[in-house]
This record gives C-alpha cells, sequence and structure tokens, in this order.
C-alpha cells in the first residue's frame, strides 16, 4: 500500500476575517482622516487606530496559533513547501502594490506634467487650465498659487538609507548564525536589526515633522506631496509591519524555536525585510535624487 505524507489542515480560523475588518478600518479611516484634514481629521484618525490595533490583534492571534501548530509537529514538508509558496506570492502582490505607486509617480513626471505644459500639441493647454506652468520636477506650486519644497536626498533620507542597507547585512549574518548553530551570534545580529528598524522609523518621523513645519511639504502640496507621502508612507507602514515580524522571530530565538533543518519563519521574515529594503532603494533613487 502506497504511503503518503500527512497534510495538516487547520480548523476553521477566525483571522482572515478580522484582519479583513482591521484592513477596511485601515482604508476607511485613512481616508476620512486625509479628506477631513482642513477640519481637524474628524473622527477619520480614530477609526484609523482603531484599525491598526484590529491588525495588530490579528497579527499576535494569527502568529500565536501557527507557531503553536508547527512547534506540536503538525506540519510536514509538504506543509512547508506550501508556506514557501505563500510567502512568495505576498511578497509579488506586494511588488505590484508598489508597482502602481511607482507607475503613478512615473505618469505624473513623464507624461502628465509634460502634457499640462503643453508638450505635443497641446501648446496652449497649459495657458487654459493653469496660465503660466512650467513643466518642471518636482512640482513646486499647487494649481492656487501655495508653494512647497522638495525634500533633498541628503539629511535624514540618506542616513535612512544606510540604516536600511546595513539592517540588510545585520539580518543576513544573523540568518547565517542560525544555519550554523550560533545562538548568541544570532540574537545579537538579530536585535541590531530590530534597534535598526526602529531606528528608521524615528527618523521617517522625524522627516515628516520637518516637511510639515518647515517646508510647507504636505499631503495637499499637489501632485508631488500626494506621491511623496503616498510612496514613503506606505514604505513606512511596511517597515512597521517587518519590524514586529523581526520582533517575534526574535521572541521565537529566546525560546530556543528554529533550527537549520526547520526555520521557515525566520527565513519568511528575511525575505519580507529585503524585499522593503530593495522598495526604499528604488524609492530612494526615484523620490529624492532624480
Amino acid at each position: 500500500m502506497q504511503q503518503h505524507e500527512k497534510y495538516y489542515v487547520p480548523a476553521q480560523s477566525p483571522w482572515p476575517i478580522i484582519g479583513a475588518v482591521g484592513l477596511f478600518l485601515i482604508a476607511l479611516g485613512a481616508g476620512t482622516y486625509v479628506s477631513s484634514l482642513d477640519s481637524g481629521g474628524g473622527p477619520g484618525g480614530y477609526v484609523l487606530l482603531t484599525g491598526i490595533a484590529v491588525i495588530l490583534f490579528m497579527l499576535v492571534g494569527w502568529f500565536r496559533n501557527v507557531i503553536q501548530e508547527s512547534m506540536s509537529g503538525l506540519y510536514s514538508a509538504q506543509m512547508d513547501r506550501s508556506f514557501r509558496q505563500g510567502m512568495s506570492w505576498f511578497i509579488f502582490s506586494e511588488v505590484m502594490f508598489f508597482a502602481a505607486f511607482f507607475g503613478a509617480l512615473f505618469y505624473a513626471r513623464m507624461v502628465a506634467v509634460p502634457w499640462l505644459g503643453g508638450a505635443g500639441n497641446n501648446a496652449m493647454t497649459h495657458e487654459v487650465l493653469w496660465p503660466g506652468f512650467e513643466a518642471v520636477w518636482p512640482l513646486l506650486t499647487t494649481p492656487g498659487g501655495s508653494q512647497t519644497e522638495a525634500m533633498p536626498w541628503t539629511g535624514l533620507p540618506l542616513y535612512n538609507t544606510l540604516i536600511l542597507v546595513a539592517s540588510s547585512v545585520t539580518l543576513h549574518l544573523a540568518h547565517v548564525a542560525l544555519e550554523q548553530g550560533k545562538r548568541r551570534v544570532l540574537t545579537t545580529w538579530l536585535g541590531i536589526t530590530i534597534l535598526l528598524g526602529v531606528a528608521f522609523l524615528f527618523l521617517q518621523v522625524e522627516e515628516y515633522l520637518h516637511a510639515y513645519q518647515e517646508m510647507g511639504l504636505t499631503l495637499s502640496s499637489g501632485i508631488y506631496g500626494n506621491t511623496f507621502f503616498l510612496l514613503t508612507g506606505f514604505h513606512g507602514m511596511h517597515v512597521t509591519l517587518g519590524t514586529i515580524m523581526l520582533m517575534v522571530m526574535f521572541g521565537r530565538v529566546l525560546k530556543g524555536h528554529f533550527s537549520a533543518e526547520k526555520q521557515f519563519g525566520f527565513q519568511a521574515s528575511s525575505w519580507y525585510w529585503h524585499f522593503v529594503d530593495v522598495v526604499w532603494l528604488c524609492l530612494f533613487v526615484f523620490v529624492y535624487v532624480l
């Protein structure tokens, strides 16, 4: 009789629907908050925070269940392959997510702004839609006439780039230590990676405060302000998620989880972190430098 490898099918879980509710609240709250900034944000900020809290609750609960199942020996090699496929598709979806925002940036810079400036057969377009318009990027003047400044690539953005590049190196060293069974080295490098992630987020908050308070660069600053905050803001959300994932991995390492043979949770978190770093390098070049 042919022997088949076991495949664990978990019981019905509430976490997907809870995550969906959290994402809905985040989208609703963020949209409401941004659209009512002039009046103080309204209730959108509270809805946004509620959505974030629901997502954090979902992550804690779902991570806990998966960890318990894994440590109980319920997962087989086929289950491990399924996890790898799932994580690969998740990262691919994230690639498409950021591709949409980079596409919007490129469209604004390479198509919309030149067209509005009279490129091709639209010599009189800007005189009708925006008299005195100059087709330059970054677009620092809004249709209402308000002025803003462009965020330079030096200073905080450059520091954050160096921090994220360094964090990829330290995480790789942590992964190597895991495969070699060096637990103390693993803990050290992973802890440093988490600290670098927190430092990145702290400096990004400082950058946003500087942009709003001293540069006049806000979400209301025309297409340049929109694309700047959408790209950097969503990336910051991904760094936050990646940092939380690494913190979970740090706790598991302290409890003696993972080995050279069984380490997919750690490996998946590493994939995600390296992906976030690559996105930032693209963002740094196309949003800050060019």
